[in-house]
């Protein structure tokens, strides 16, 4: 077997992306904009650990953004993922997969009879307005600063993530702004009175039920249930974007863990991405057969992909939610979560919002509920922290915007480790 060539560290590789690549990247966060300095290029992940081009290893609490609930290389997913490309990893037909994973999806989670898988969150969302649109007849659609639901571009109105603090992307146009009407997070006056004046022209309201692309936003059960009151009564569709809770606070989402609360909630369709393909592109949305038989060619509603459903994907995603229906899984991950919340406790200047394995770390001592309460001492103080743990090998979202993931690979050392490092960082 020939040596493996050495590769160039991340600030050459860096230099080298810039010139080929709008910003040296191919999504923005990861250029480090945020956090400042050259953004690491990794090599390769697993577990708990990714390793950059210079062979530093750190522990990471990013995990790709969300995906990786089961950790990176996870047995039971490179197994499968590893078993499609032995058979073919792209075939543009049919295959048994994504119908074991649809009908596992459709037998665990309520209010779903149908689903179709895309390619990303965006695209799922994308899919989910425009169904929404051709089964109301209505072409407004109601959404909430700071909420990020991908960059399609009725979604990039006052959005989070990469767009945070930004209030529109160049490129869309006027009518597509005018269709699209934005409500604080939160905020009962506000959305009764929207809908008081255009119930009659919205199509749906998207929300994600844990807002976690402006800070983690956890919102009271009161107000959810308001919004589905308001769409019930006006005639509206409610979509949930469970993009990133989806699967990862509990099996059904978000949704369910809202229900365990008492809630009475049921979405006319939901968005998922993320950890529905174990790492791979992967998003999907579902609804009851009334609004799914809208979409071709059972209906007139037109959506298609080249690589959607692809069997590598399929695969991987069977694998991780077949994983995941183990409920000791979640039960492990939120202990995990308990005792990072009560070391953080500890640390003054310091806090922790948490749902879940998804944690958000900040220095306000009073939970946020809606974008405007993301003051600018957070933004101001994150790329110290950022920098002091990087240096210390333990690797966070560069974003103070993101929030941080657990996964299963997790140990409670590497939380111990975690609440040392912030401790010295603080």
């Amino acid at each position: 077997m020939m040596p493996a060539m050495p590769v160039p560290g991340s600030a050459d590789l860096f230099r080298r992306a810039i010139a080929v690549s709008p910003g040296g990247v191919h999504s923005p966060v990861r250029a480090f904009g945020h956090v400042g300095g050259s953004p690491l290029f990794i090599h390769s992940a697993d577990g708990a650990r990714i390793t950059d081009t210079d062979g530093k290893t750190y522990t990471d609490y990013c995990m790709a953004f969300g995906p990786l609930i089961l950790g990176h290389r996870h047995p039971h997913v490179l197994a499968a993922a590893q078993a499609a490309l032995d058979d073919g990893w792209s075939y543009g037909a049919a295959e048994p997969w994504s119908l074991q994973l649809a009908e596992l999806l459709c037998d665990r989670i309520e209010g779903v009879d149908k689903v179709r898988f895309v390619n990303s969150g965006t695209e799922a969302v994308m899919s989910a307005l425009r169904l929404a649109r051709a089964a109301t007849g209505r072409e407004r659609i109601v959404k909430f600063a700071g909420c990020y639901h991908g960059h399609t571009d009725s979604m990039l109105i006052n959005a989070g993530s990469g767009m945070a603090g930004i209030p529109a992307s160049a490129g869309i146009t006027r009518g597509v702004a005018t269709d699209t009407l934005v409500l604080p997070l939160d905020d009962t006056a506000a959305a009764e009175a929207v809908f008081a004046e255009h119930g009659h022209e919205i199509a749906a309201l998207i929300i994600e039920p844990l807002p976690a692309n402006n800070g983690l936003l956890p919102q009271r059960i009161e107000f959810l249930s308001l919004l589905a009151s308001l769409c019930q009564t006006h005639g509206a569709l409610l979509i949930f974007d469970e993009v990133i809770s989806g699967f990862r606070c509990g099996f059904d989402g978000m949704t369910g863990t809202l229900r365990a609360k008492g809630a009475d909630l049921q979405p006319d369709i939901v968005t998922w991405g993320k950890i529905i393909g174990g790492g791979f592109p992967v998003g999907a949305f579902a609804a009851r057969d009334e609004l799914m038989n809208h979409i071709a060619p059972a209906g007139d509603v037109y959506q298609a992909d080249t690589l959607s459903a692809n069997p590598l994907a399929m695969r991987a995603g069977l694998a991780t939610l077949q994983t995941l229906l183990d409920d000791d899984l979640y039960t492990a991950l939120d202990e995990l979560g308990a005792r990072l919340e009560a070391g953080i406790a500890t640390i003054a200047g310091l806090n922790m919002v948490r749902q879940g394995s998804i944690f958000w770390l900040t220095p306000e001592s009073t939970p946020a509920r809606d974008e405007a309460a993301v003051t600018a001492q957070h933004r101001d103080v994150y790329p110290a922290l950022f920098g002091t743990l990087l240096q210390q090998g333990i690797y966070l979202p560069p974003s103070p915007y993101e929030v941080c993931f657990l996964s299963a690979a997790h140990t409670a050392a590497d939380i111990d480790k975690l609440i040392a490092a912030l401790r010295v960082a603080v």
